[in-house]
């Protein structure tokens, strides 16, 4: 049984919230980002015209596009419209996953037998458009890749469907940087071979790719020969994640604790941006040597950022701690979390800030995620539960 597997983004998504409050800003070029000193993170076609893109420094973006208006964004504006559309999603299709805030797949396999295809993921796109009016563009194809890619070519507000026999044909033409995953390294990699599209490298022995690129060669390979065989996974609201340490002696030494702190803080927020989630509640729990246990939370921008995030738990630490009692156990919670990608962190950050924490996260998922820590909270390693 040919599976069938749809791909739905939303187009410009933060800007189409925005436009949705506030109809004067359409047709206008439109950035979304935070100060003089932070990155773009999401901007209108209008802007793109003018060669403006995501993670894009803002100043940058601001030279190419000076009548562009900038908006700060409204990370909960955002996410409430997400779950709107989550919801109409799962009302309807029998496998949704939510790949990002504004991404999704659907696995349709087998409906074919009662319907057409085409015309239900026609009347369900539509039907997200009336009840949230956010444009959207959409893929009915064979894979996630191949409904992915189709779903790039077909923006914006487009759709495209493509049958079994129609995949290479349509992926044959298209640059490499179409097949996801393949970043400026790989594609720098690749081109000085002389492979630049994806014919080409769906031509290539894929033992080569093996020897050039290790085991994603053979993915990309696979991808360019319209090869996916990864299962839509069905969407499961994540409520929180934490993590807490039991002193082995109950201490009251504060460098100790807030250095566990942080440690605890950088190993969450790693598991927040490589499951592409955002926090906007943190809690900090205390538990006396005695057994009273207090906590104490806050809301905060979302983030998954240790920076922003070390600091409002050391705040709240020290609110929380008030008795001169010796310590057994602290503990942190992430939770209102909400899906995202990375660059929806971008508000606030600079490009060097940015690139540095994709260098760290590059560095643990490869060496593992002891591998680099801040020094104050380096002592952590193997010591939390």
């Amino acid at each position: 049984m040919q599976r069938a597997i749809v791909h739905l983004d939303l187009d410009s998504f933060f800007v189409s919230c925005e436009r949705l409050n506030n109809s004067s800003l359409q047709g206008i070029p439109i950035i979304i980002g935070g100060g003089e000193r932070s990155v773009v993170a999401s901007c209108s076609y209008e802007a793109r015209y003018f060669g403006v893109r995501s993670a894009m420094p803002l100043k940058m973006a601001m030279r190419l596009c000076p009548q562009a208006k900038v908006i700060k964004g409204d990370m909960q504006l955002y996410s409430n419209l997400s779950h709107t559309v989550t919801d109409i999603l799962t009302e309807s299709a029998p496998v949704v996953e939510k790949a990002s805030i504004d991404e999704f797949y659907m696995d349709l396999s087998g409906m074919d037998k009662f319907f057409s295809l085409k015309q239900w993921t026609k009347e369900l796109a539509s039907l997200v458009e009336k009840q949230t009016g956010l444009p959207l563009s959409y893929a009915l194809s064979i894979n996630k890749t191949v409904s992915k890619i189709a779903t790039t070519q077909a923006k914006p507000s487009g759709f495209m469907h493509l049958d079994q026999h129609e995949v290479q044909p349509f992926l044959n033409p298209l640059s490499i940087r179409q097949i996801p995953n393949v970043g400026q390294v790989t594609y720098d990699t690749l081109s000085r071979i002389g492979i630049r599209d994806i014919k080409t490298l769906s031509l290539m022995p894929m033992q080569i790719l093996h020897q050039l690129l290790g085991k994603p060669g053979i993915d990309i390979w696979q991808k360019a020969n319209g090869i996916d065989p990864s299962l839509v996974e069905p969407y499961k609201q994540k409520k929180s994640i934490s993590k807490e340490h039991t002193f082995e002696t109950d201490s009251m030494d504060i460098s100790l604790v807030k250095a566990l702190l942080l440690g605890m803080v950088e190993q969450l927020c790693f598991e927040l941006r490589t499951q592409q989630w955002l926090t906007s509640c943190v809690s900090v729990k205390i538990r006396y040597s005695n057994f009273d246990t207090h906590t104490k939370q806050a809301k905060v921008a979302y983030s998954s950022q240790d920076h922003n995030l070390t600091t409002t738990v050391w705040q709240l630490f020290d609110q929380l701690y008030n008795r001169r009692i010796r310590l057994r156990l602290v503990g942190i919670q992430f939770s209102c979390l909400v899906r995202g990608t990375y660059q929806m962190d971008l508000f606030e950050n600079t490009p060097q800030l940015t690139n540095l924490y994709t260098a760290m996260d590059n560095i643990k998922k490869r060496f593992g995620q002891n591998a680099l820590a801040r020094c104050s909270g380096a002592n952590l390693k193997n010591k939390t539960k």
